[in-house]
């Protein structure tokens, strides 16, 4: 097997690279930010284009980064006066990176520049309000699943994906347990043996803790910063309790919440809210979080390449479902929430376009028949929406209940231009 992942970002990368914009790729740390910036730049000297790649993780670099001129003076010397390709990595150690940039953007420069960094708040805030309309961004995650499946079965059926996790359901099934395991971090997946995997993963958390915590947070003791995460880790997919939390940890609530925003600007972890008619009470009710990556969520609570218990695969499973759902940016109309209510009753995800309910249930096991579960039902007799998903490994069905089709889907067709697909499909037999 090669050492090369292809990325599915690459082709959107590609197309914007005759655009004037900024392309700015951000993501988690170790992602392959780098990797595709360096593929990207291969495959422009091959079309016989002039680059230059810089990095702020590069001690020799670090002096062009002082001004705006030296930059631009390494540019000229590099790539001339005239077209180029400038590939600037770790953008985020810059000091007022996004006004740096600014500078340069407005200067109209014959350079392209494509620029990465990880999800601190100076990256996240500051250089995003400053580059309004001169930038376009790229979300790059550790590898997704069909990325993944893609790698490992040597890109054999990277045209008809979807055959093979049809046909080959035993195969996609150890695949996405795997998956589930270990994770997406790329060089995580390229590590042969577990004990390999796991000293990747504790370089990855502790370069995390040491050089985005303490800094960006400026603490050298990051105990309870670790013991948030190790609690989360423990009950992704379940309420959280701010108060509760706050008392275990023996930290303030302003401080707990403090730390878990740090945790979703750093692209550790992923809130949602519930699924309320009444805004206020969605607010101030508690949030769910999910994990980027699997394989750094069990490291964190020491079961990285152990047999996950059924029971911890399920919530692993519905954190996958959350990132299928996720996928790419969302539609400015679409939103994901979950919903419980006091009788205890819950659906794992709302998926909300526009006017349109989709309560989704998510079951890490394939049913036998298509029995309908009392939360979900209850969904559906209060909302009346027209679709409702139950998302399992490889169980199809359909049933009705009232004017709701409910659907049962492999996780592998749960994707949102299907779900709109099914909503759009049966709006219409509905009106004829």
């Amino acid at each position: 097997m090669g050492t090369f992942i292809k990325r599915n970002l690459l082709d959107g990368l590609i197309s914007h690279l005759e655009q004037k914009e900024i392309s700015l790729i951000v993501g988690p740390r170790q992602c392959g930010k780098t990797t595709i910036m360096l593929t990207l730049k291969n495959y422009l000297e091959q079309k016989g284009k002039k680059t230059l790649f810089l990095s702020m993780d590069f001690e020799p670099d670090k002096e062009f980064f002082i001004s705006q001129s030296k930059l631009i003076q390494k540019i000229t010397l590099e790539i001339g006066k005239k077209e180029g390709y400038v590939f600037l990595d770790e953008i985020q150690r810059k000091e007022n990176a996004g006004l740096f940039l600014k500078g340069i953007y407005d200067m109209n420069l014959p350079y392209k520049f494509i620029i990465s960094g990880s999800g601190s708040v100076e990256l996240k805030e500051k250089v995003h309000e400053s580059l309004v309309g001169r930038k376009r961004v790229f979300y790059m995650t550790t590898l997704n699943f069909e990325e993944f499946v893609n790698y490992k079965t040597e890109y054999k059926y990277q045209n008809n994906i979807t055959d093979f996790f049809t046909i080959e359901k035993v195969r996609t099934q150890q695949l996405l347990e795997e998956y589930l395991n270990f994770g997406g971090y790329p060089k995580v997946v390229l590590a042969e043996s577990i004990e390999e995997k796991r000293k990747i993963i504790n370089e990855i958390y502790q370069s995390y803790l040491e050089k985005d915590i303490s800094y960006l947070l400026g603490i050298r003791n990051t105990d309870g910063f670790s013991n948030l995460i190790k609690i989360i880790a423990s009950q992704i997919g379940k309420l959280t309790n701010f108060s509760e939390l706050s008392s275990t940890l023996g930290i303030s609530v302003p401080t707990l919440k403090n730390y878990l925003w740090y945790l979703e600007k750093t692209f550790i972890i992923q809130r949602i809210t519930p699924y309320f008619k009444n805004i206020r009470k969605e607010i101030t009710k508690s949030p769910v979080f999910y994990f980027y990556d699997y394989g750094l969520r069990n490291y964190i609570l020491d079961i990285l390449g152990e047999n996950i218990q059924s029971f911890d695969l399920s919530f692993l499973f519905q954190n996958f479902v959350f990132h299928l759902l996720n996928a790419s940016p969302m539609d400015s109309n679409v939103k994901i929430h979950f919903w419980r209510t006091k009788e205890k009753a819950e659906v794992d995800f709302i998926f909300e376009s526009g006017n349109n309910l989709i309560p989704i249930e998510v079951k890490y096991k394939n049913p036998k028949d298509t029995i309908i579960e009392r939360s979900l039902r209850s969904f559906i007799i209060k909302y009346k929406p027209v679709t409702a998903i139950v998302v399992n490994i490889n169980f199809e069905s359909e049933k009705k209940i009232d004017t709701t089709r409910v659907l049962f889907i492999p996780f592998w067709k749960l994707t949102k231009k299907n779900i709109k697909a099914w909503n759009t499909d049966e709006r219409q037999l509905l009106m004829r």
